[in-house]
């Protein structure tokens, strides 16, 4: 006997357009897709895209423009703005969604978990008192509570806000 757990936002992962190569690079260079794609904001060297997969409602990524896939060659000013970007998005996370903590976190390689380890990215995932529950932990499965398009609007409202200027 197999338990179902019904999830039609999936579909798009199985039916949607499938995108040639990196998926981060491909987000770099259209920004004419930013809605479709979940981009928060674009600096210079690096932009903040929500997961469309999340761990939690609000759960995004800062992600350098430069395709890498390692953390000890990516440029100062890269890495400078990718920190810059997580600071501020945790007040976003914070202000915004009202987040009583948030993850922070990168995979770097495949061993280390990364599902894209051709590209480096930061999660920032936020967290609330009690959000692990028995679904969680002993069903093995998340309940994403909230419209993904919601919070998405929400947070992009206010990222220029929170993520803009120097």
């Amino acid at each position: 006997m197999f338990d179902l757990l019904y999830a039609p936002w999936r579909s798009d992962y199985v039916t949607g357009k499938k995108v040639e190569g990196c998926v981060f690079c491909y987000a770099a260079a259209h920004p004419e897709e930013d809605g479709e794609l979940g981009v928060l904001y674009r600096g210079r060297y690096s932009f903040a895209i929500m997961n469309r997969y999340p761990y939690t409602p609000g759960h995004f990524m800062v992600i350098p423009y430069r395709h890498i896939d390692n953390l000890e060659t990516l440029p100062r000013e890269s890495w400078l703005e990718m920190a810059r970007l997580t600071q501020r998005g945790v007040k976003l996370l914070k202000d915004i969604l009202r987040a009583e903590g948030v993850n922070i976190g990168m995979n770097l390689g495949a061993a280390a978990g990364a599902g894209i380890a051709e590209h480096i990215h930061m999660h920032l995932v936020p967290r609330w008192e009690r959000d692990t529950n028995f679904i969680t932990t002993v069903g093995h499965a998340r309940v994403y509570s909230t419209s993904f398009e919601e919070i998405y609007r929400k947070l992009r409202e206010r990222a220029p806000d929170y993520l803009g200027g120097e």
